[in-house]
């Protein structure tokens, strides 16, 4: 399955509810996911792992789509364009 493929799967399940919790809301829910996936990263069990960052890459594809970006295009930043230089 593609970026833009299950973007739209997230948008085809959850669209309705997600644009009427907002943008705000759905931040909210967004770091939750990102707070539980660092407590993943900190312990050994590898499923919770990849559990948390499905977690967080619905919730970040959630996001997206209430907000108009098409995380595909988005990426594009780094898979098109390039980008120089890395952060320490």
């Amino acid at each position: 399955m593609t970026i833009r493929e299950f973007q739209d799967f997230i948008r085809r399940k959850y669209y309705a509810t997600d644009v009427q919790r907002g943008t705000a809301g759905t931040f909210l829910w967004f770091i939750e996911e990102v707070g539980e996936l660092s407590s993943a990263l900190a312990g050994d069990d590898h499923y919770n792992k990849e559990e948390e960052f499905a977690d967080v890459f619905a919730w970040l594809c959630t996001l997206a789509n209430i907000n108009n970006v098409d995380l595909a295009r988005a990426i594009e930043k780094y898979t098109v364009h390039g980008v120089d230089g890395v952060k320490d």
